[in-house]
C-alpha cells in the first residue's frame, strides 16, 4: 500500500478544501412586489411568477 513520503503541510491540505464552502442562494428582487426571493420561483408574497398568477397567496388578518 503506497505511503505518502512527506506530511502534507496545513496549507496545502487547506488550499486543496478551498471549494468545500457552501454558497448562499441567489436572491433577486421580485419584479411586481420587489420582495427577494429565489430566482427561477414563485414569489411567496405576491403569487406571481412571470407575469401570471400561479398560486393564491392568503393575507393574514390583524385583529
Amino acid at each position: 500500500m503506497a505511503l505518502p513520503k512527506r506530511k502534507t503541510s496545513k496549507s496545502n491540505r487547506d488550499s486543496r478544501r478551498t471549494h468545500w464552502k457552501l454558497k448562499l442562494p441567489e436572491v433577486s428582487p421580485c419584479p411586481r412586489c420587489r420582495q427577494p426571493r429565489l430566482a427561477h420561483h414563485v414569489c411567496r408574497h405576491c403569487g406571481y411568477y412571470n407575469d401570471r398568477r400561479v398560486i393564491e397567496v392568503k393575507t393574514e388578518e390583524k385583529e
